[in-house]
């Protein structure tokens, strides 16, 4: 397949299921309004279009889409229920990939709903770069316009070149051309702020306070 390659497109039959072998591919929707969004990227070892197996005459519900050149496998739906049915380890491995899809969903949803764009464009970027596998301490992730990360997180164009270049300033990611994702971009999704925006931490404890102290700093403060 080349970039640009569309597998099926939005309201058309769902009778087969696709499994990514190389490269990228993305699921895109269009609104009534004609308004589209990216839904998700997909990468080698992803399945897609399986709402085909929900039901016989079923629609697409997405568009999907290559971003790069690569190689896609594709089964009907019978053969897919057949393999289901006759490999249990290939059952098993499709189990588990529908299960964490499930999971990724809800994590989307959450993302969308509690957490700031920039937090939420953070989160991508580390999804997209596969962090929490093992490997190089940076990741290169293949080539993706701002527009398409803007439809993704719910902002605009603007805000995301605005924290993209937040990020390289802040040695999260380099970004020329191609963008390179550092670990240090957790900092972001794991706390609620970015470094610049934590307040100094309180006193919790001052060991060389003695009840004397305390009560000469109380009676100087009620002076005041």
């Amino acid at each position: 397949m080349k970039a640009n390659h569309v597998f099926f497109s939005q309201g058309g039959p769902a009778n087969s299921i696709f499994f990514l072998e190389v490269g990228r591919a993305k699921l895109t929707v269009v609104s009534e309004r004609g308004k589209e969004a990216t839904v998700t990227l997909l990468a080698a070892g992803d399945f897609f279009g399986e709402e085909s197996l929900a039901g016989v005459s079923g629609l697409r519900i997405a568009t999907a889409a290559a971003t790069t050149a690569g190689t896609a496998l594709k089964l009907d739906r019978e053969e897919m229920v057949q393999l289901l049915h006759q490999k249990h380890e290939f059952s098993d491995l499709f189990l588990k990939f529908v299960l964490l899809r499930g999971v990724r969903t809800q994590e989307d949803l959450i993302d969308q709903l509690f957490n700031n764009s920039e937090k939420r464009l953070a989160r991508t970027l580390l999804l997209m770069a596969k962090f929490g596998r093992p490997g190089e301490p940076a990741t290169t992730i293949p080539p993706i316009t701002q527009e398409v990360l803007a439809h993704m997180i719910g902002t605009t164009r603007s805000r995301v070149s605005y924290f993209m270049n937040r990020f390289r300033k802040l040695g999260y990611i380099a970004y020329n051309g191609h963008i390179k994702v550092h670990k240090s971009l957790l900092n972001v999704v794991l706390h609620d702020r970015l470094p610049e925006q934590i307040a100094n931490r309180p006193v919790v404890l001052d060991h060389e306070s003695t009840p004397e102290k305390r009560k000469k700093r109380a009676a100087a403060a009620r002076l005041h």
